[in-house]
């Protein structure tokens, strides 16, 4: 009697363990799903970044390019410093 109670008691303990690594495994699961998904944006992000950091470089140069030009052509223009795409 004594024993039968002790094993039912493990066998119990044992089921309880067994479903809480289930849920710890699903747990696991969704984190890790979690993780690719954040991975993935910053992934993203990283490279429109370097896209956008790309295409103002253009821009500067392209500014650049049209100031020599006009300083060349003797064209009067203005220059602000709030404008300035160095800064």
């Amino acid at each position: 009697m004594i024993r039968e109670h002790l094993c039912r008691e493990y066998l119990e303990e044992i089921e309880r363990l067994e479903r809480s690594i289930r849920e710890l495994e699903e747990e696991i699961i969704e984190l890790r799903m979690q993780l690719n998904l954040k991975v993935d944006e910053a992934n993203r992000l990283a490279i429109e970044n370097a896209s956008l950091r790309h295409k103002l470089e253009v821009q500067r140069r392209t500014y650049r390019r049209m100031v020599e030009l006009l300083k060349k052509a003797k064209f009067p223009i203005i220059l602000l410093d709030e404008d300035d795409p160095e800064k």
